[in-house]
């Protein structure tokens, strides 16, 4: 092995030198060591692995250790060839790079001169654009790289719209009511409102090492009584709507979070926040009639540019079906039991119906000899969870004893109970086809109940079946007077059959259900509701909002389905608004998403003592343009978000009906192997040290860099360093020019608004990880043409610092000032390619014979089929030894010559 190879690599010694190349000679061997292994966080070669022999320094006074090698070559480097030979490349770079790319004071001279100066100011003569984020959970945890990512997204695209003209909203704020922070809270043994508060302080401080271009003005936090004010005032509104109630019911109940859960925040049976299984408790809830606006949360949809992906998630949830309502009157009995079934063509094959455990006639059906089989599989039911009911596994049931009649065929119908239907969809009660249905089939293979076929291929029946025909079409048969049609005409026909006879209605259902509204917890907004004996519940009057969150000493959830607001009985006990009466107010909280369902109209309007937004502001800065966030959220937030929006619209508010126009959603930064980064999987990469040793221009473009913005994306360190060397030849590149008088050729110029065509699609189709390639193609070819023409001229370095300037803002202003000008980059306008200037004068194109490529030649890419087939005949002249039959020519593709 060579002395060069022993040595640290080129790029690490080089640094040294560069540190102090004059004093490297009063050092130590043994401190030369270290340096060098400072540089490297290795070893510096074989001999310091094994402890190396001991070296008297001169004028040291006492024996040092160190490697031979760096021994000779820095304490004897005058006489060492080695030395010479770095001290050559030293010297190179030197030249090359005359003033060195220093991110640690460029990043902090452009953080002062941002505060002192902001480059987003409404002058109020340019048009707005409305960029949000989501805003985030202020967790002690505090922000990773994966974090960073949809922030960097946002303000690209900021900047972005900003050098296109526009007034940029660009708030940022705290969603800091509900379980997240509460549950922290419990956890660090303190008060929620300390803990929040820490935590904002110290995301706040990490957000800002983002270098993103936030307006700390129009700071909110649902926290503040100034802004829960008016998400009280929201509440009493749809109260007097007639869209906040109350009622009693079995609600999801989180057992460790020890409050009631809407459908939205239940994930495959389990709490959306804490994880824990999902259960039932009967409780008094607070709901709000989001069905109401079923029809125009689905149509709506349409107006929307959004993500396919997440409208379809809205669509199903939703879940709009067309059917009808049919009763089944009880044998013996003055009652009759509804279902809802969007199949009611099969109606002559309901051969028995499912009630769910909780249906109000469940228990009441069961007849003597079936009551103590009936009640005890009504309990054991209300021990599962929705998920595990749902399970596609064995199903489980029990026959009442008592019969429904069928209204079509007057046959005698078996009710049976299973804990496979569910009390809140639809009516709690399913007529059951077997023939049709695979659920119902393998319910009445077990339970031996008939099986009746009314729907078949070509009209023949199936002998014996073994598995249901669940094909959409058919001919039907056993269906007296409806044999013979087809399904798929009667099942569009049947509603308005059945309603026309009496038994029915046509009906259109919905799958989505009124959102439960309350929570059993302390850290949240009060509802602003007092319950009279004499005048039930009434509203707290608006003069009076903010209803005040009091303090307590105990702020743990109690379990028993009660706030600890219950225990303060000084809050609780009141007086009646409307006639006087002592009363109590309510003590529980609205959940999480109250504020976060109309946060993004305060920002504009934040100090406003009168109104939520005033009306003014709201036409002249709302709705929202962009909106950026995970997709996590589809059937949360964003439906909740467009359910308040529509409300505000109907009460005149507002004046438009829909809050995000765009939408947006970043997928994840991920740990090794795909895994979600969490600090319990130690997995978590803190961005600090990665801005200390790249930059923040480096890791705000490595974050787009990683991958498609949309798709989620594996972290890896090491692949930072490439745009770290990028942005590092391009300040080259850049510093280097600016300093020589450099005339633009026309090579220059087409190369210039390629960049800028180019960096410009990707960037609008939001290919934003593509446009980091494509500066660093870019800079290599301008690097390339660099060395034939002595550098790159001004408008083209200035073109480039522009592109460049939202994603790497700090050294964008750096170069921007080195290049005269006195404003800020972002002062400046986006530039626009001229597709002119972008035309190539030559190309270069195949010339065949018969098919096989013989040369290539560089042609004019204006030439005539003449030209072009002359100068590729001339080009393969000397294998042109046939007749020619043929000569074809595909403009700026090919040349094809036809020979026998």
């Amino acid at each position: 092995m060579g002395l060069p190879t022993l040595l640290c690599n080129r790029k690490d010694l080089v640094a040294l030198m560069r540190e102090s190349p004059f004093l490297l000679h009063k050092r130590s061997a043994m401190d030369a060591h270290a340096a060098i292994r400072s540089y490297t966080a290795r070893r510096c070669c074989d001999g310091a692995q094994s402890g190396t022999r001991p070296s008297k320094i001169e004028g040291m006074g006492e024996l040092k250790w160190a490697c031979p090698l760096c021994y000779f070559i820095l304490y004897y480097r005058k006489i060492h060839p080695i030395y010479f030979y770095y001290r050559k490349i030293l010297v190179q770079e030197e030249k090359i790079m005359a003033v060195p790319y220093n991110h640690k004071a460029i990043e902090a001279k452009w953080r002062v001169n941002w505060e002192k100066n902001p480059v987003n100011v409404n002058d109020g003569k340019k048009p707005k654009y409305y960029c949000l984020d989501m805003f985030p959970y202020p967790s002690g945890n505090g922000l990773h790289v994966g974090h960073w990512r949809g922030y960097v997204i946002s303000d690209v695209w900021s900047r972005y719209k900003m050098l296109q003209g526009y007034y940029l909203i660009h708030p940022m704020g705290w969603d800091a009511f509900g379980l997240p922070a509460e549950n922290y809270a419990i956890k660090m043994g303190v008060h929620p409102a300390i803990s929040t508060a820490e935590n904002v302080k110290n995301i706040k401080k990490q957000i800002n090492d983002i270098a993103a271009i936030y307006d700390w003005d129009m700071e909110v936090n649902t926290t503040d009584p100034e802004f829960y004010k008016w998400t009280q005032w929201i509440f009493v509104k749809m109260f007097k709507e007639g869209l906040a109630y109350e009622k009693e019911f079995p609600i999801n109940w989180c057992p460790s979070c020890k409050t009631g859960l809407a459908n939205e925040e239940v994930v495959n049976g389990c709490c959306e926040r804490c994880g824990a299984t999902v259960t039932k408790k009967n409780l008094r809830q607070w709901m709000l009639r989001i069905t109401k606006y079923a029809e125009r949360l689905l149509n709506d949809l349409d107006k929307l540019d959004w993500p396919e992906k997440v409208k379809k998630m809205q669509t199903d949830w939703i879940g709009k079906s067309y059917g009808a309502e049919v009763d089944f009157k009880v044998e013996n009995s003055d009652e009759a039991i509804t279902v809802y079934t969007t199949r009611p063509d099969t109606l002559y094959g309901a051969t028995f119906m499912v009630l769910a455990p909780e249906h109000k006639l469940a228990a009441q059906l069961a007849t003597e000899e079936n009551k103590e089989a009936v009640e005890k599989y009504i309990y054991e039911a209300s021990m599962k969870s929705n998920v595990d009911r749902m399970q596609d596994k064995e199903k489980t049931g029990v026959f009442t004893g008592s019969y429904a009649i069928n209204p079509l065929n007057g046959a005698k119908v078996p009710i049976w109970l299973s804990d496979y239907v569910l009390a809140d969809y639809g009516t709690g009660a399913i007529m059951c086809v077997p023939a049709h249905d695979d659920r119902d089939f393998e319910f009445a293979k077990k339970f031996d109940i008939p099986i009746v076929q009314v729907i078949a291929k070509d009209g023949k029946e199936i002998e014996n079946m073994t598995e249901a025909y669940t094909e959409a079409a058919g001919t039907m048969i056993n269906s007296g007077e409806w044999n013979g049609m087809e399904s798929a005409v009667l099942k569009k026909e049947a509603p308005h059959i059945i309603e026309k006879r009496g038994f029915g209605k046509a009906t259109v259902n919905y799958k989505l259900r009124d959102w439960v509204f309350s929570r059993q917890r302390y850290w949240g907004e009060p509802i602003p509701i007092v319950h009279c004996p004499k005048c039930g519940a009434v509203a707290v009057p608006e003069e009076e909002l903010p209803l005040r969150l009091p303090e307590v000493e105990s702020y743990q959830p109690t379990g028993t389905g009660e706030s600890p607001l219950a225990a303060i009985d000084e809050w609780v006990n009141c007086k009646c608004p409307e006639c006087g009466a002592d009363a109590k107010r309510e003590t529980n909280t609205m959940p999480q998403w109250a504020g976060s369902s109309w946060y993004f109209l305060r920002y504009v309007d934040n100090h406003n003592s009168e109104a939520l937004v005033s009306r003014e502001k709201a036409d002249k800065y709302l709705p929202v343009d962009m909106y950026i966030g995970g997709v996590e959220h589809a059937v949360l937030h964003l439906l909740y978000s467009r359910f308040y929006t529509k409300f505000l619209y109907d009460i005149g508010a507002i004046d438009f009906d829909e809050p995000f126009h765009k939408l947006f959603n970043q997928g994840m930064i991920t740990g090794k192997n795909g895994i979600k980064m969490s600090k319990s999987k130690g997995n978590v990469v803190s961005p600090d040290d990665l801005v200390a040793d790249y930059g923040c221009d480096s890791l705000r473009m490595y974050e787009l860099f990683v991958g498609p913005p949309e798709l989620d994306a594996e972290w890896d360190d090491r692949g930072i360093d490439g745009v770290y060397r990028f942005l590092k030849r391009f300040w080259t590149l850049a510093v280097d020019s600016i300093e020589k008088d450099v005339t633009a050729s026309k090579e220059m110029v087409k190369l210039r608004n390629k960049l800028v065509y180019d960096i410009t699609q990707r960037l609008e189709s939001f290919s934003l990880n593509t446009v980091i390639s494509g500066f660093m193609e870019y800079n290599n070819k301008l690097t390339e043409l660099a060395k034939k023409e002595g550098g790159i001229d001004k408008e083209t370095v200035e073109t480039m610092t522009v592109l460049l300037s939202p994603f790497a803002p700090h050294i964008a202003e750096e170069l921007w000032e080195k290049l005269g000008h006195t404003d800020s980059v972002f002062h400046t306008q986006w530039p626009c390619a001229d597709e002119e200037a972008m035309k190539d004068d030559e190309i270069e194109i195949p010339v065949q014979i018969n098919g096989k490529t013989r040369a290539v030649i560089s042609i004019s890419a204006q030439i005539s089929k003449e030209e072009a087939i002359a100068a590729g005949k001339n080009a393969v002249a000397d294998k042109l030894t046939g007749n020619i039959v043929k000569e074809i020519y595909v403009p700026k593709k090919i040349i094809n010559i036809v020979m026998k």
